[in-house]
């Protein structure tokens, strides 16, 4: 009986180490990425974070950019305005208008959403483990409203080796000049 509870208790020790240490996501070679529930980053955009109830998001947003935004859903790979488009300019998150990727930083990666290679700065979007659907990947929400964008990638090109791919129902496109 002894031992019963002994294994118990280690492989129960064993389960809480395991989830603290996969809340570290090696994204590269060199880059670690802590992964962690938006609520709790402390940083830059918490002062001008937009909170608002489901009722007030289903009445700003369309059923889709609701679907995707709020409830964590994804558009079908390659039906997206943005998957293969590639004007100069910035990529906006459709929930609250926060600036996220720029159009220097997106790539082709032939997935059938939009790619950028890193966001315009690194406190416009937070990480959350996501472990549905039976894997283990890293969420991309955005800072400054919560809302749901895709995941993020260790398969992406240089200079970072990231593939930030993004449903393109959870942005808006603002054409930009392009810069001197």
């Amino acid at each position: 009986m002894i031992k019963v509870s002994f294994i118990i208790i280690a492989l129960m020790l064993f389960s809480i180490w395991q989830i603290s240490f996969n809340n570290e996501q090696k994204l590269s070679d060199n880059t670690f990425l802590v992964v962690q529930d938006s609520v709790k980053q402390k940083g830059k955009n918490m002062e001008e974070k937009i909170i608002r109830s489901e009722e007030e998001w289903k009445k700003i947003l369309t059923p889709e950019q609701y679907r995707v935004l709020r409830e964590k859903g994804t558009e079908r790979a390659f039906t997206g305005v943005y998957w293969n488009h590639y004007e100069e300019g910035v990529y906006k998150c459709a929930g609250c208008g926060a600036e996220l990727f720029s159009s220097n930083t997106k790539f082709d990666s032939h997935c059938g959403w939009p790619s950028y290679f890193t966001p315009l700065a690194g406190d416009r979007v937070v990480y959350k483990e996501d472990r549905s659907y039976g894997m283990i990947r890293t969420e991309v929400l955005c800072a400054k409203c919560g809302g749901h964008l895709g995941h993020v990638f260790d398969d992406g090109p240089e200079p970072t080796g990231l593939r930030y791919c993004i449903n393109s129902v959870s942005l808006i496109f603002e054409k930009r000049p392009k810069q001197k």
